[in-house]
């Protein structure tokens, strides 16, 4: 089966990113695999402050999924997995990348801001004409109503 990774992250543009994998994936068939990245300098502490706050950034991340999750489920009949990973955010999209077949896009959200369409899609943009799978920016900034008219 093919699979949608969707990066699940702080940014208000995740969520338009969400919805446009969910939709996707349930008009096509396709499951969803969404990734979080924690980054090692949120723990760059004692020993065991760091391990609190591993613990703290986990189930933060758990919190958010088990939201998208329940949409997902209950408006377009998708049951997504969660992967939570440690490490620089784009080398960590790129490993789970090359380490899972399945996965056919990855899907990002573009900020609205001044300051661009955030790191990742900068950063991933660059090289995107060597990576394995296509990406799909999703603007931030999209209507509901607009990303159900394009899935």
């Amino acid at each position: 089966m093919r699979k949608f990774l969707v990066v699940l992250d702080d940014s208000r543009e995740c969520l338009n990113a969400m919805r446009f994998a969910a939709m996707r994936a349930a008009h096509t068939g396709a499951g969803v695999t969404i990734l979080s990245v924690i980054p090692p300098d949120e723990f760059n502490h004692w020993i065991g402050v760091g391990e609190v706050m591993r613990e703290e950034a986990r189930e933060r991340i758990h919190a958010h999924f088990e939201v998208f999750a329940k949409w997902m489920r209950d408006r377009q009949n998708v049951d997504p997995e969660l992967v939570i990973r440690e490490g620089e955010p784009v080398p960590e999209i790129l490993d789970y990348i090359e380490g899972d077949p399945e996965i056919g896009v990855l899907v990002l959200g573009a900020g609205t801001g001044r300051k661009g369409p955030g790191p990742l899609v900068t950063q991933l943009t660059k090289n995107s004409g060597t990576l394995p799978v296509p990406i799909t920016i999703v603007p931030g900034d999209l209507s509901k109503e607009k990303l159900e008219a394009i899935t």
